[in-house]
C-alpha cells in the first residue's frame, strides 16, 4: 500500500480524491499496489463529505508521519506550498503538484532535493491541464533535439480571443462573460496579462532544452490591447489572433522565448484550437512536427494528470525518474535580435510611404476603417522593425507579431 496526503481540497484537490475513488481499480493495477488517501489537508471542514474522515488541519501531522509516501500539493501559490513541499521532500516523501508558480520559481531546487533523496518531484498538471506534455518531453521525445515549442497555454484567453473573433465583441464584454462562466478569476490579471502562459512556457522550455529558463526573463505581453478592429483585419487576412507562448533554440547556446498575441494563419495547426482548449506544438530534429491537444484546465482533466504522477511515483518510490532539466541558466537572445514578421495598423501615411521604408509589404485595408490601413512586413529582427517604423511619421495603432 502507498499512502498519500493531499494538500488542499479545492477544485483540483477534490478532483484528485474523486479520480482515485472512481478509478481505484485500474489505478491500483497500474501502480502495482493500492493507492490509499491517508490525509487531506485543508483549513475548512466539509460536513457530510466522506473526506471528513481523513481531513486534517495541521500540516505537522502529515510531515511527521513516516507512513506517508507521496504528498500531492494542489494548494496553488508560492507559500505555504513551497515550505510544505520542501519539508516533504527533505523528509523522504515524493511530491507531485499542479502548481505552475511553484515549479517555475523553485523547480530546479526541489528536483535537486528529490534527486539527493532518491525520490521524485513531478508536475505533469502544471502545464496544459490534462494534456500529457510534460511526460512527452521528459520521456517520449528523449531521442529528439527539440528546437521549438509553441503553445496556446491559457484556456481563459483562448476563449476570449475566440469570442472576440467570432462575435466581434469588445475585450471587456468577453472578459465579463468568461468570469460569469467561471473561466476567468475575479482578478483576471494572471491570465489576460500573459503571466500564467509565461510560467508555463518557462517550464516547458526548461524541460525541452535542458536548462533553467527563469520566467522573469521572458518578454510577456497580454491581450488587453486587442480590439474588435484587430480581429476584423485578421479575418480579412484569413487569419486569427491567439495568445501564444513560444520558445526556440536558435543556435548552440542561443534561445528566444516570449508570450504575446500572434496573428496565426490557417496552415498553422494552432489556428483551429478554439474555446477553452489548449494545444502545444513541438518541433524536433527527428520527429518533425507534433501537436498535443486537449482540455487545458478543469477539475477532472487536471486531477487526472496529477493522479498519473501519483501512479508514476508509486512505481518509483525509491528511484528518481531522470528529468531533462538542469540548474544551468538559459541565456535568451535580446528581443531586438529575434527575427519575425510584424502586422502593423497605421494611419497618417500612405501605403507607398510605408513601402518606401520597409520594402515590399503585404497591404490590407478594411472598408469600415477608411482612415487607416495595415501591412505585414517581411522577416526581420525586432530591432530592424523599430528602426524602420521610427522613420514613418504616421500613428501606429497596433503592432502584432505574425506566426507562420
Amino acid at each position: 500500500m502507498v499512502n498519500i496526503a493531499v494538500l488542499g481540497y479545492g477544485t483540483v484537490g477534490s478532483g484528485v480524491v474523486e479520480v482515485i475513488n472512481t478509478n481505484h481499480e485500474i489505478i491500483n493495477k497500474r501502480a502495482g499496489q493500492e493507492i490509499n488517501i491517508k490525509y487531506v489537508l485543508d483549513l475548512r471542514d466539509f460536513p457530510g463529505d466522506p473526506v471528513q474522515d481523513v481531513l486534517v488541519h495541521d500540516y505537522e501531522i502529515i510531515a511527521n508521519d513516516p507512513e506517508v509516501d507521496i504528498v500531492v500539493e494542489v494548494m496553488g501559490g508560492i507559500e505555504p506550498a513551497y515550505t510544505f513541499v520542501k519539508r516533504a521532500l527533505e523528509s523522504g516523501k515524493s511530491v507531485c503538484t499542479s502548481n505552475k508558480a511553484l515549479v517555475a520559481k523553485h523547480g530546479p531546487e526541489l528536483m535537486e532535493i528529490a534527486k539527493a533523496k532518491n525520490i521524485n518531484f513531478m508536475f505533469e498538471a502544471s502545464c496544459g491541464g490534462g494534456i500529457p506534455i510534460i511526460r512527452a518531453l521528459n520521456e517520449s521525445l528523449t531521442a529528439d533535439e527539440v528546437d521549438e515549442i509553441t503553445g496556446i497555454l491559457n484556456g481563459t484567453t483562448n476563449y476570449m480571443m475566440f469570442k472576440m473573433a467570432t462575435e466581434g465583441s469588445d475585450f471587456d464584454v468577453v472578459l465579463k462573460e468568461a468570469q460569469q462562466k467561471g473561466y476567468a478569476e475575479a482578478d483576471p490579471t494572471a491570465d489576460v496579462e500573459g503571466y500564467d502562459a509565461c510560467r508555463k512556457i518557462a517550464i516547458l522550455s526548461s524541460l525541452a532544452y535542458g536548462k533553467f529558463l527563469n520566467y522573469e526573463d521572458v518578454y510577456t505581453e497580454g491581450i488587453t490591447k486587442i480590439t474588435p478592429e484587430d480581429m476584423t483585419y485578421a479575418e480579412e487576412l484569413g487569419m486569427t489572433i491567439k495568445l501564444l507562448g513560444t520558445s526556440r533554440k536558435l543556435g548552440e547556446d542561443s534561445y528566444s522565448a516570449l508570450v504575446a498575441p500572434f496573428l496565426v494563419g490557417q496552415k498553422n495547426p494552432l489556428y483551429g484550437v478554439n474555446d477553452v482548449f489548449n494545444a502545444v506544438f513541438v518541433h524536433g530534429n527527428m520527429l518533425g512536427d507534433a501537436m498535443f491537444y486537449g482540455s487545458g484546465a478543469g477539475k477532472l482533466p487536471t486531477a487526472s494528470a496529477v493522479v498519473a504522477d501519483v501512479v508514476e511515483e508509486a512505481k518509483n518510490l525509491h528511484n528518481t525518474v531522470a528529468t531533462n532539466w538542469s540548474n544551468e541558466p538559459m541565456t535568451l537572445r535580446p528581443m531586438d535580435e529575434v527575427e519575425g514578421r510584424f502586422f502593423v495598423r497605421i494611419k497618417g501615411v500612405t501605403p507607398e510611404q510605408a513601402e518606401a521604408v520597409f520594402g515590399n509589404l503585404q497591404i490590407v485595408k478594411v472598408a469600415e476603417l477608411p482612415e487607416e490601413f495595415a501591412f505585414i512586413t517581411a522577416n526581420m529582427t525586432q530591432g530592424e522593425y523599430k528602426e524602420k517604423i521610427s522613420k514613418l511619421n504616421g500613428e501606429v495603432i497596433t503592432m502584432i507579431r505574425v506566426k507562420d
